[in-house]
């Protein structure tokens, strides 16, 4: 006969229910690809399903991924499981932009939620806005997006995950970012007598990124973590590349090969963002990438009329100041097929401003690239910016196709479709192609550059100790460009290709790092030979060192004019007159 009363019946029950609650979690947590697929419904592929169950399994993990990979996808599944698991989870996204943490919650609600009900009944709200990111759920966990800044420093976090890490100052991640995790999950079970010495959960930090180059310090990180999962057992490291998207359907074949048959594939990114492989030679490059992604710091590049719908102030070139001089550099090409894919015509403009201690500041304003343009079309480009953007020479590649570039400038020239005529440009350093000029008393404004072995090995050293010397300034990186575009109203009200033009000056600056970066040298008889590796560019780098090449010839004879003939010095200064005496000079 069963004496039980109701109280301890329902008691019994509960530790049944609790008991198996226990085993079921505890089985979900060590497979939690497994839970994926039983509580939320989704069907992961095998790699998906590893790399879950790492990032459950280990407190330290990297995952490299290749474009087209679904790596937002499976942060978002990762967040979902952990928080049902774990209640009390404090979950924080970080970023560069906040955009781009936003986008692992927009898969939460976009995607995840619509195809699981048991993940719908678990969180409890959502709010997606400009001002928060957040994903609530009913067991008191939490996942958030916070901004990689300074603004971020009051926030803690059982996992913190870092969205392309890459992009992210190192400085934010060890003095702001990892502070986060300085207090573990505290379950309630923990204030129980007989839990008090129970081992207490480790936090997590994952971080989640494309790949990028081997002096960066994202690139010792992964180093260090292959290490210590080869010797300690709490860190996990993987790269996916494209070939695993394509194998699993994720990504199309079709489309990759074609991209990679464009005339202007990109060995650098493809390897880094396809490939899922760091590139570059580390301490070996001529051109070290932290020596030159320091100096992207303009904001906004100085557009011109044509083709950019803009009237903001902050990207219409002002008038020059005081001492400024304004530098056009053009390495010519003619030629763009699968066949040419180093030919392209690389354009910049260098905005020089005087600093106080007399030397001056290079600001790389405005860059453009074009392939395939005919002589007379390239020239009236070229003489058009020239006169838009104010400049005072024109450091112009005369080898070759530049000649006939330069020989165009050298008359005055007609724009059938603005009606307007520019009038001619002489040479100033060569005297031969001065002689050319169709028009008398022609401003000379043409600085003629006749590429030598001693010539190009002078422009490849000032170039890098221009960018050491942190003289060199470039426009930010296209993801910090992006979001500082979005800010403006007027750009989200852009065509899509209006505002992939506007992204332009961004991404070929991008590409300009890519180049400098992906460049062989060799050392010969003292000169510096800079190679481009076999199917790739120096476009962009030949004009850009012909530009610095010029404005430190200008810099020098600036200060040669400033420096007073030594007679003239001596007449200024007052020396005090001496009395010679037996043992010592008396001054009076």
């Amino acid at each position: 006969m069963n004496n039980k009363t109701e109280s301890e019946v329902l008691q019994e029950k509960e530790n049944l229910l609790m008991g198996g609650v226990s085993k079921w979690t505890a089985y979900y947590r060590a497979n939690p690809h497994k839970f994926a697929r039983d509580y939320l419904g989704l069907n992961l592929r095998l790699f998906q399903q590893v790399i879950l169950w790492a990032m459950f399994r280990f407190p330290n993990a990297i995952y490299l991924a290749s474009r087209g990979g679904g790596k937002t996808f499976l942060m978002a599944i990762f967040c979902t499981c952990y928080c049902i698991l774990y209640p009390g989870s404090w979950v924080r996204i970080a970023s560069k932009t906040r955009g781009q943490a936003t986008e692992t919650i927009n898969k939460i609600q976009s995607i995840l939620m619509p195809l699981s009900a048991n993940l719908r009944s678990e969180i409890s709200r959502i709010k997606i806005d400009q001002s928060m990111a957040k994903v609530w759920f009913k067991n008191a966990s939490e996942i958030s997006v916070v901004t990689a800044g300074e603004s971020a420093r009051s926030n803690r976090a059982t996992v913190l995950i870092c969205d392309e890490y890459r992009l992210i100052d190192k400085t934010i991640i060890d003095t702001i970012l990892k502070k986060f995790l300085s207090t573990n999950r505290q379950p309630a079970y923990l204030q129980k007598a007989e839990f008090k010495n129970a081992p207490k959960e480790r936090t997590k930090a994952i971080y989640a990124s494309s790949c990028w180059y081997k002096d960066h310090y994202s690139f010792e990180l992964v180093r260090d973590y292959a290490a210590n999962m080869l010797t300690r057992g709490t860190h996990f490291c993987c790269a996916m590349p494209y070939q695993l998207a394509i194998k699993e359907d994720l990504l199309d074949r079709a489309r990759v090969e074609d991209d990679m048959m464009e005339s202007d594939f990109n060995i650098v990114s493809f390897t880094m963002e396809m490939e899922a492989l760091f590139w570059g030679k580390g301490n070996g490059s001529w051109f070290a990438f932290n020596e030159i992604d320091k100096s992207r710091r303009i904001k906004y590049p100085y557009l011109p009329k044509r083709g950019y719908k803009v009237s903001d102030k902050k990207f219409t070139l002002p008038e020059k100041q005081k001492g400024e001089i304004r530098i056009m550099s053009a390495d010519i090409a003619l030629m763009s097929s699968s066949k040419n894919k180093n030919d392209a015509t690389s354009l910049y403009i260098n905005q020089m401003l005087p600093t106080a201690s007399g030397k001056f500041t290079y600001n790389i304003i405005y860059p453009e690239n074009n392939e395939g343009m005919r002589t007379d079309a390239q020239a009236l480009n070229i003489r058009k910016l020239f006169e838009e953007f104010d400049c005072d020479y024109l450091a112009l590649d005369c080898k070759g196709f530049g000649l006939s570039i330069a020989d165009a400038l050298m008359a005055d020239m007609y724009d059938a479709t603005s009606g307007e005529t520019y009038n001619a440009l002489s040479c100033c350093n060569n005297e031969e192609i001065a002689k050319r000029c169709s028009v008398k008393g022609a401003p000379k404004k043409i600085w003629a550059i006749h590429g030598s072995q001693e010539l190009n090995s002078r422009c490849a050293s000032l170039l890098r100790e221009s960018f050491r010397q942190g003289q060199i300034r470039l426009l930010i990186n296209e993801y910090d460009g992006e979001d500082m575009l979005n800010g403006f109203s007027w750009y989200r009200n852009l065509s899509p290709e209006e505002q992939v033009n506007l992204k332009m000056p961004y991404i070929q600056t991008t590409l300009l790092v890519n180049e400098l970066v992906g460049l062989d040298f060799e050392v010969k008889n003292n000169s510096i030979k800079i190679k481009e590796k076999s199917g790739q560019r120096k476009d962009r780098y030949s004009s850009l060192s012909y530009n610095v090449y010029v404005a430190k010839e200008i810099e020098r004879e600036q200060n040669s004019k400033s420096n007073k003939p030594m007679d003239q010095i001596m007449q200024m200064v007052s020396f005090p007159k001496v009395k010679k005496r037996k043992y010592f000079l008396e001054v009076l």
